[in-house]
């Protein structure tokens, strides 16, 4: 399965930069992008394992459960 590198707007939007078959080379990719001067302030970048496209993006958009800490620290 490959590593897919994705930017991440904001508001929800996903913008597919490469696929990797080692997590090496997909690091070393998403720690250029996140560097980058020309990346806007509202945008990550993000590498996942997965089988496609499909299922990369299914899991940047997935709902995720906030981590537990302390009481009255939202």
């Amino acid at each position: 399965m490959p590593y897919f590198v994705y930017r991440i707007h904001r508001y929800g939007g996903l913008d597919r930069v490469d696929a990797y078959a080692s997590f090496k080379d997909a690091s070393v990719r998403a720690k250029a992008l996140r560097v980058d001067p020309g990346l806007p302030p509202d945008m990550t970048v993000k590498v996942v394992f997965a089988e496609t496209d499909a299922d990369a993006e299914a899991l940047l958009t997935q709902e995720r459960a906030p981590r537990p800490g302390l009481e009255g620290d939202e």
